[in-house]
């Protein structure tokens, strides 16, 4: 068991996410208000995959969104790293930057393997090519997990600490844990955390075969989905420096690992537990509820375990998945994003001030945190 003391944490000022629901954050919290489900039928020319239906970002275009230059080689996980991050950090102004964010800005970025794809292609151009070495060098940088992180820092200019966390579906609150972590050591005084997934031929299949071989094979039909959500965290004296409100404060995370489907509900229900008595509160204390929202018994067991310490009379669940797929690796970050996006809303205002995430799968990390949003 791990667990994160996370007393005097910084606050989350800012946030943006670029899903199948849109390409800004505006379109995200749109998209989840109304309830919209993002899914789009594949065309069978384009893609070769086992699955009817993807959700998709609409309409990304690296080089319609970035530019020609630097995106010659940029993969699809990649761009939407840096159009994610280019979203947060975009001010409309003549600096073209978000106030507060310098050099020394640090950047914690999860993911699965990177990009499953770019390895892949890379591998079989070494396979069938007339010659072994004979690839495109400017590919080789996409077939390391670090590569959407450490490009990112580059494209914004950005000097701090560059860090990237994989971790399943719990990728989003590890990659939190680890930023509050360098910025409570005094790594860096302002961080961009977030994660970012993407869909692809490669992904598709993986995802297939390993829901079979995890004897979830039931899940097959279960939507992919892709996409990047980040946010800021800093000390809340910097955000009103800077303008900004604190829009949610960390109050504590904890996590456990999972060997099986049957350790599931043990494992999360204590996890839960302790971050209820290392925050000093009760279950009734609990407003909000975002969790993974997965089918098959992955989700059965963690919505037991929820059940199990908070009781039978669930507090509103802030749902994503169901209207942009399972989004694997940015799942957390996702779900972040959607409370973020709720309590941008005001729907906040109706008294769910303190929201709890929860993420759990059979054969990774099982986690959970604890939000205080703004005013609470």
């Amino acid at each position: 068991m791990v667990s994160t003391d996370t007393a005097g944490s910084p606050v989350i000022s800012a946030w943006s996410a670029i899903s199948p629901l849109g390409l800004d954050s505006a379109e995200f919290s749109r998209g989840l208000g109304s309830g919209r489900r993002a899914a789009v039928r594949l065309d069978r020319e384009e893609w070769q995959v086992p699955y009817q239906e993807a959700c998709l970002v609409p309409g990304f275009d690296i080089r319609g969104l970035l530019g020609r230059k630097g995106t010659r080689s940029m993969d699809r996980i990649t761009g939407l790293a840096v159009v994610a991050l280019g979203r947060l950090l975009a001010t409309g102004d003549d600096a073209g930057r978000l106030p507060g964010i310098d050099e020394g800005t640090g950047l914690v970025l999860g993911t699965s393997t990177g990009s499953a794809q770019s390895m892949m292609n890379f591998t079989r151009d070494s396979l069938v090519g007339s010659r072994p070495y004979l690839v495109d060098p400017a590919r080789f940088p996409n077939t390391v997990m670090n590569c959407a992180a450490g490009q990112s820092a580059i494209w914004h200019r950005l000097k701090g600490p560059n860090t990237t966390i994989a971790g399943g579906r719990a990728t989003g609150l590890l990659a939190l844990r680890y930023a509050l972590r360098l910025h409570r050591a005094g790594r860096a005084r302002t961080l961009l955390c977030g994660a970012v997934e993407e869909f692809s031929t490669a992904r598709a299949w993986l995802a297939w075969h390993a829901r079979g071989v995890t004897g979830d094979a039931g899940r097959h039909d279960a939507v992919l989905g892709e996409g990047a959500a980040v946010w800021l965290l800093e000390d809340a004296e910097d955000a009103r420096a800077h303008g900004r409100r604190g829009i949610a404060e960390v109050m504590g995370l904890e996590f456990g690992f999972a060997e099986d489907h049957s350790a599931i509900r043990p494992v999360l229900a204590n996890c839960l537990r302790r971050l209820l008595d290392r925050s000093g509160l009760a279950a009734d204390g609990i407003d909000a509820l975002a969790d993974t929202q997965l089918a098959g018994p992955d989700g059965d067991a963690e919505r037991a375990a929820v059940a199990e310490v908070l009781g039978t009379r669930l507090p509103p669940r802030v749902a994503c998945a169901d209207s942009i797929g399972d989004t694997f690796a940015a799942s957390a970050a996702f779900q972040i994003a959607a409370v973020l996006a709720r309590a941008g809303s005001g729907e906040a205002d109706a008294g769910a001030r303190t929201v709890l995430i929860t993420s759990a799968e059979a054969n990774g990390m099982v986690g959970a945190a604890l939000l205080r949003l703004a005013g609470s």
